[in-house]
């Protein structure tokens, strides 16, 4: 998920994340929970855009995209993705006003407009896509992790460049661009020992890192999933199996940890 939105929003979707249960839980920058969006079935997928929350649903055939109003969490209506596979990740554009689903089944990345659903489109991947982002010039980065690459596409499905990371980048799971053109990627899997945020130059290679072998310490990580990115460079990062949010400085450096009950 970009981060055009509230800390709070972030959250919302991170702890989800890191608590894999099948509600969003909003909450205030410091944990503090302020809503709690309804159950249903899993939840893959959070992403705000106009002051309106978009939550993806796993395992349905229709009604995939519930809308909710963000002040008031009331659900406004669903929107339904043709021939949707299994998803992976939901992110927004607010420049092309279209969210992007990924699709592992089909391999393939579908384009929904917002707010109404009513214009839907895809395009083939060709490798089974992960998490996604939108980059500062309105691309989309789908993460392919069995790969090992990141592939850039135009809001149209054109191929624009695909950037093979380093080998010790194993199994990445998600990447966003900085405004200098370097990459923030988190990695690291079941049969995977170091799980790490890491900062890739514009020449490929590793600049500088967080996270050792896994474990659950505060300097370590188990299974870090999903990001976001802030304004000011700070990184959100759902640590999956230790079920919480890290929160790292522009630098890579541990600023706050915040469980997925809200303690800290």
């Amino acid at each position: 998920m970009n981060v055009p939105c509230p800390a709070f929003a972030v959250f919302s979707w991170l702890l989800y994340a890191a608590d894999s249960v099948k509600h969003v839980l909003v909450t205030d920058t410091v944990g503090r929970v302020l809503h709690t969006l309804p159950e249903g079935v899993p939840v893959l997928g959070v992403t705000l855009l106009d002051n309106l929350l978009y939550l993806l649903r796993g395992a349905k055939t229709s009604e995939q995209i519930e809308v909710y109003d963000m002040d008031s969490c009331r659900l406004l209506r669903y929107l339904t993705v043709p021939a949707l596979g299994a998803k992976a990740d939901m992110t927004s554009c607010a420049h092309n006003s279209c969210a992007y689903i990924s699709d592992w089944t089909n391999k393939r990345i579908h384009r929904v407009g917002l707010p109404h659903g009513a214009v839907i489109t895809s395009w083939p991947v060709n490798d089974q896509p992960e998490c996604l982002s939108v980059t500062d010039t309105h691309s989309v980065l789908v993460t392919c992790r069995e790969v090992g690459k990141i592939k850039e596409f135009s809001t149209n499905g054109e191929l624009l460049r695909e950037i093979q990371l380093p080998q010790d980048v194993t199994s990445p799971r998600h990447a966003h661009q900085l405004s200098n053109g370097q990459f923030i990627v988190c990695y690291g899997g079941r049969r995977v020992p170091v799980h790490r945020v890491c900062l890739i130059g514009s020449d490929g290679h590793v600049v500088k890192s967080f996270g050792l072998p896994k474990d659950s310490s505060s300097q370590q990580m188990n299974v870090p999933c999903h990001m976001a990115v802030d304004m000011n460079g700070f990184v959100f990062v759902a640590d999956y199996n230790n079920c919480r949010v890290l929160l790292l400085s522009p630098e890579l450096t541990l600023c706050h940890v915040i469980n997925s009950n809200g303690s800290h």
